[in-house]
């Protein structure tokens, strides 16, 4: 759209470039969301804990005129990957090339606008990953040792955790895997399993050990540890970002394997290691530079230039150590000048009609369901982005998106701008009034400038911390101060008949503060703003530093009105919750359990409010003997030693849930 001459110069976004590179002496933002694993249509859950809120980020650079590169891509390497493609009946490239443009759809319909969205299985990924590898080889930052793993003559292959089942030594339930007990909830070795047996084909794996390559971590946790000092406070960290890697420094960082017998990844380049391929959380981080790679051969300028760029992460928690402590070691270790994380945000988990999203189980809604519903973009955008988990689990309820869409956008946002538009329309034949037949500004128009730059501030400043919820809110409430403007100032056919000067102050006014908006949902809901933009008959306009009143110029002339949002039938509740699960009903996989006498693992626990203190700090206990425990498993640790701080682990899960019970009776 070309800027009419009736709106200030200087003013409307530039269009997006497609081959940007860091600009020296400017401000350069390489920003990433955690990638998706391919094997799987992706939940509300995950797209607001990564992709969603790196998108309102990156979003934001651009209307504010930032240099902003934004890229993301499918995690397609693993035993995910080959898990799925068996139950499939696919190879792992056929199933890649089957859910690579199903993420990409669902994520385009979201309107998340990366400037890259690639893959892992790529030439430049395995060149870019082998070279890291082989740097850490040279500066004896490798370690080889033997593991003991369960191995299917049958197969002729040994077997990851998710290829066996068997008995959990715990409860004797006959269908744990090699990692879990979904009857207990017990994190459990494959080795532990009582009577295995191979996923693949049934038969009995037997004990074998096979050489792995370990990374150093413990040699590289000085620099790690002072770099992360130094990053977390200039980066303004999310809290669960620090504590989580807190503890892994606490405990101190141990061998790290970064090998498995698989065929299904990137191959390990040193002679007598055919037939391994690299650990997916080894392997899988490097899918930024790599995919960065497929959108410029000049990749080396936003990953290699810490002087001039700062690299922002969204993700949630439980990606956590992979970015802030293997990732940055990784690159640390191989002693070039990688462009090494800035700000980290993380959410926590976002829960759906107080349970869990489930695919297998029917529960939930998911990245190619909410295009059946028939409620546009920005309404999603909105309610995940405004229910963000950004310190505690949220949930997400039917109820509660309905009554957002009603009584915040409609009544809110959708009146102020279809007011003012209509009766522009009606009563100025859509074109704006001069300033010579304007009234003086008056105390009201005053206030409404005052109170708007107040919060206009305090927008910038939350969206520059990546606070994105409050930013948000504070949107929404620049808004509903339009709409006080008109009432205190009885906007009507009275006022354009009796009061016109006044009349038309009020309308030049009202015309600023909606095409304002139009950059402050921008990043929120891109449509929306659009919608605004054509509506005003400009530009999407750059977000300024301070709210005035001259961007549209006497005798512009708008466009007719259109709505931005539309009403939800408060019935539609119940048709989604018996359509997508949610409480009362029982999802098909729990019945099959029932019917064959195994009881479903309990959902989990969500309490609703602001947690007490004591709950806060139960979960961070959790959460930090959890990490324990992983961080154990991965080491190969005396079993003893593991079986222990399982134990640990699931009693402080008891105390949890007989302290939701005290607080909820």
């Amino acid at each position: 759209m070309s800027t009419p001459a009736t709106i200030k110069a200087g003013i409307a976004m530039p269009p997006k470039s497609d081959h940007k590179l860091p600009i020296p002496g400017q401000r350069n933002v390489l920003i990433t969301s955690a990638l998706p694993y391919v094997n799987n249509v992706p939940h509300l859950g995950n797209i607001i804990g990564s992709t969603l809120s790196a998108d309102v980020y990156a979003r934001y650079c651009r209307v504010r005129d930032v240099n902003a590169l934004y890229i993301c891509g499918t995690d397609e390497y693993g035993t995910a990957t080959e898990t799925k493609a068996l139950a499939d009946g696919v190879t792992c490239q056929e199933l890649c090339d089957k859910y690579h443009p199903i993420h990409k759809q669902c994520y385009e319909w979201m309107e998340i606008d990366f400037d890259k969205f690639g893959r892992t299985t790529t030439e430049e990924q395995t060149k870019i990953a082998q070279d890291i590898f082989l740097r850490l080889h040279e500066r004896d930052l490798l370690v080889q040792q033997a593991m003991l793993q369960l191995y299917c003559a049958q197969c002729d292959r040994y077997l990851a955790d998710r290829f066996v089942e068997g008995n959990c030594p715990k409860c004797n339930y006959d269908d744990a895997r090699g990692d879990q007990c979904d009857q207990c909830g017990s994190l459990l070795n494959a080795t532990e399993l009582i009577n295995p047996r191979c996923k693949l084909d049934g038969n009995r794996p037997v004990q074998k050990e096979s050489q792995h390559l370990f990374l150093d971590l413990g040699k590289l946790q000085p620099q790690c540890e002072a770099w992360f000092e130094k990053a977390s406070a200039e980066g303004k960290w999310s809290s669960n970002g620090k504590v989580i890697t807190k503890s892994w420094f606490k405990e101190g960082l141990q061998l790290r394997c970064i090998t498995r017998d698989l065929k299904w990844g990137t191959p390990v380049p040193l002679p007598g290691w055919e037939g391994k391929v690299f650990y997916v959380w080894f392997d899988a981080p490097i899918g930024y530079p790599s995919i960065t790679a497929t959108y410029t051969k000049e990749w080396e300028k936003w990953w290699k230039n810490p002087e001039d760029v700062k690299l922002y992460q969204f993700m949630g928690k439980d990606n956590v150590p992979f970015h802030t402590v293997i990732f940055p070691s990784t690159l640390i270790g191989t002693e070039e000048n990688w462009t090494l994380l800035n700000t980290l945000s993380t959410t926590e988990y976002l829960q759906y009609e107080t349970g869990k999203f489930s695919k297998s189980r029917g529960v939930g809604i998911f990245g190619n369901n909410v295009q059946e519903t028939g409620v546009p973009p920005s309404v999603w955008r909105y309610y995940l982005l405004s229910n963000r988990p950004e310190s505690n689990d949220s949930q997400y309820l039917w109820k509660d998106f309905i009554a957002r869409n009603n009584n915040e956008l409609l009544a809110n946002a959708g009146n102020f701008v279809n007011r003012v538009i209509k009766f522009v329309n009606a009563k100025y034949d859509s074109k704006v009034p001069t300033l010579e037949t304007a009234a003086a500004p008056s105390e009201s128009d005053d206030k409404l400038i005052r109170e708007v730059n107040e919060k206009l501030k305090a927008y910038i400043e939350a969206s520059d911390n990546v606070e994105i919820r409050a930013a948000l809110r504070l949107a929404m409430e620049i808004s509903a101060l339009g709409n006080v403007y008109l009432q205190e100032n009885k906007i009507d056919n009275t006022l354009f008949s009796e009061h016109r000067d006044r009349c038309d102050r009020v309308v030049i006014t009202a015309l600023n503060l909606i095409y304002l908006l139009s950059a402050l949902f921008f990043p929120f809901m891109p449509s929306t703003s659009e919608s605004i933009a054509r509506q005003l008959n400009a530009p999407v306009r750059l977000l300024p530093d301070e709210f005035t009143v001259d961007a549209i110029l006497p005798g512009h002339v708008i466009n007719k009105a259109e709505y931005l949002f539309k009403r939800i039938d408060e019935k539609m509740e119940e048709v989604w919750r018996a359509k997508y699960g949610g409480n009362g009903s029982a999802p098909a996989e729990e019945k099959k359990k029932k019917k064959r006498g195994k009881t479903a693992a309990p959902a989990a626990l969500v309490f609703e409010g602001e947690k007490p203190a004591e709950v806060v700090a139960l979960e961070k206990q959790i959460e930090e003997q959890g990490v324990k425990v992983r961080d154990l498993k991965a080491a190969k640790a005396d079993p003893a030693q593991v079986t222990a701080e399982v134990q640990a682990l699931l009693g402080l899960k008891k105390d949890l849930t007989d302290l939701f019970a005290k607080l909820t009776v």
